[in-house]
């Protein structure tokens, strides 16, 4: 299990790569590629600045991973979050994981995600024609991950 938190930008061939290099055992790897889109709620967005709380962040994503890995026979997993300031097509988070069939390692991604989304301690901000803003917590990133929950 690989977790950073980085302002650098990361290699995707080369992490998911990672993933199943020397296991014989992989048999499917699902991943998901967040970017920085350059609109947000109907305005134009310039960039976006994204902060966390080191030591907390990499602890919350260690225990989502570990979440998903009593729920799915996950034999590896990635997830990179980048932080600072990032613009429009960069990528901004990195969610990958090996199973030893798709379905695991399908539900283990879309899980890992969505939990991201509404537990790990980010906060983004944008950049946009009208000025900064903090972006809030969205009603839909909720709704999807309380349907692990049953």
């Amino acid at each position: 299990m690989r977790i950073r938190v980085q302002a650098e930008a990361f290699d995707l061939a080369a992490e998911v790569a990672a993933l199943y290099r020397d296991n014989p055992k992989v048999g499917a790897v699902a991943s998901f590629l967040g970017l920085v889109r350059d609109i947000n709620e109907g305005e134009g967005v310039h960039t976006l600045t994204l902060e966390h709380y080191p030591g907390m962040t990499e602890k919350s994503l260690e225990d989502i991973v570990a979440e998903a890995g009593t729920r799915w026979s996950l034999l590896d997993a990635t997830v990179i979050h980048r932080i600072g300031t990032l613009s429009p097509t960069e990528p901004i988070v990195l969610v990958a994981v090996a199973s030893g069939h798709r379905g695991e390692a399908f539900a283990a991604c879309e899980f890992i995600m969505d939990y991201l989304k509404t537990r790990a301690p980010f906060w983004k901000k944008e950049a946009t024609p009208e000025g900064e803003r903090w972006v809030d917590a969205r009603e839909h990133d909720d709704h999807a991950a309380r349907r692990w929950t049953t």
